[in-house]
């Protein structure tokens, strides 16, 4: 949204005053935007977001913008707060974000679809600047890429290292966020209690080391850390769940770079196989079910995993945990961070004593691949209103419709 409101604020020139800023917007941004922290603001959500693209007006930072902002642009984006309209478009598109902002003389709209950074349209006062039309994907948001467990496995059994060395720049990137987070200071403090020494009657030091690390991590991104973070499949979330256990595992292990690279690879394409399934944005939670999934393969693969033990990891995940909804982006997304870390170490262990889910258990299959377009299946059919519902929940109470006194 700010990187929008950042390419209609530039074109708006030479108007120096923006007037109104509106936002039409899909009930999945609605959903995924509504309690994620602002870095550097302490703020959450859609108008401040929006504002401060406005201001900032540097497009070329796309997903970047609102890195490194000054405290005269937060004043001047929050003086905007009052001027913004957010209204709930209906779209096929899943991810889809207008902005229109207008000034003393000028009006100009633009148009993100698909994916987060896929500008389709911009218009000035009527006349288009820019138009093409959306890439050719399916209902789900996403292109088909041919990925199975099985070519993912063998893929990262034989490339070279250094044609997937540069998936290890994600483990300084993401580390150093997970420091952040330890030091406690941000959403619910999950990573920093969970290792806290009356913690460890609970967990083994592994495990522990392994939750904490990953959950530090969401709780810094979720409440408006300013450090970058690497996503993965359109997702920091997924980016944390998917890599944090496995850097973690490879340091308490001390495998090699060749190794860490291999399973991080393994994880990250996991993520992106799962997403094709469950849609790019889902009713689903990615970080946890798509993410988690990944580690789980990633972590399976460190300890001397072979493919079939890969495929009952897989198996059991999705056992575990096809069922967990998203809600949005927000700082209890590092709660459900820790279910599916702590899904995929028990799932792994099982898996290495080649215990799995079969097809005689629920919505999972002895084919892994059957398993997972399953997910597919749920998502399409058996959840069609679930995004609205929560949505409906959502606004209800932000609107003030629900009134609870909430103590501990």
């Amino acid at each position: 949204m700010a990187y929008a409101a950042s390419i209609a604020s530039k074109e708006l020139l030479p108007d120096k005053i923006i007037n109104s800023i509106d936002l039409y917007l899909s009930g999945n941004i609605i959903k995924n935007a509504l309690g994620v922290g602002i870095p550097g603001t302490g703020q959450v959500g859609l108008n401040i977001a929006a504002a401060l693209g406005a201001v900032i007006a540097k497009p070329e930072k796309k997903l970047e913008i609102l890195q490194g902002f000054d405290a005269q642009q937060l004043k001047q984006a929050e003086s905007l707060l009052k001027e913004i309209k957010i209204e709930q478009k209906e779209r096929k598109e899943k991810l889809y974000i207008e902005v229109v902002i207008s000034g003393a003389n000028h009006k100009v709209k633009v148009v993100i679809a698909q994916t987060h950074t896929n500008v389709i349209y911009i218009e000035k006062d009527g006349r288009a600047l820019f138009e093409k039309s959306c890439d050719d994907k399916d209902e789900m948001g996403v292109n088909r890429t041919g990925l199975t467990v099985e070519n993912i496995y063998r893929f990262i059994e034989t490339v070279p290292f250094e044609k997937i060395s540069f998936v290890l720049d994600c483990v300084e990137m993401n580390r150093k966020v997970s420091k952040e987070g330890l030091k406690g200071q941000y959403g619910l403090k999950v990573g920093n209690k969970v290792n806290q020494e009356n913690s460890q009657m609970f967990v083994d030091p592994v495990t522990l080391q392994i939750l904490s690390a990953t959950c530090a991590a969401s709780d810094a991104r979720m409440d408006g850390c300013p450090l970058p973070i690497m996503t993965t499949a359109g997702s920091g979330n997924q980016g944390i769940a998917c890599s944090m256990p496995v850097i973690k595992m490879a340091e308490i292990m001390k495998v090699n770079d060749d190794k860490l690279a291999r399973a991080l690879a393994l994880s990250n394409l996991m993520v992106i196989h799962i997403k094709e399934f469950m849609g790019r944005l889902s009713p689903l939670c990615g970080a946890a079910i798509a993410g988690g999934t990944g580690a789980c393969c990633a972590m399976t693969y460190l300890q001397g995993g072979n493919l079939n033990q890969i495929n009952c990891a897989i198996r059991n995940m999705v056992a575990s945990l096809s069922g967990m909804i998203c809600d949005g982006a927000k700082k209890t997304c590092a709660l459900k961070i820790a279910t599916g870390t702590n899904a995929a170490l028990l799932s792994s262990t099982l898996a290495l004593n080649n215990i799995s889910a079969t097809s005689q258990d629920g919505i999972i299959f002895d084919d892994v691949e059957d398993t997972v377009h399953n997910i597919e299946k749920l998502v399409k059919e058996g959840l069609k209103q679930t995004d609205q519902t929560i949505l409906s929940i959502m606004l209800n109470k932000k609107e003030g419709g629900i009134q609870h006194e909430t103590s501990c």
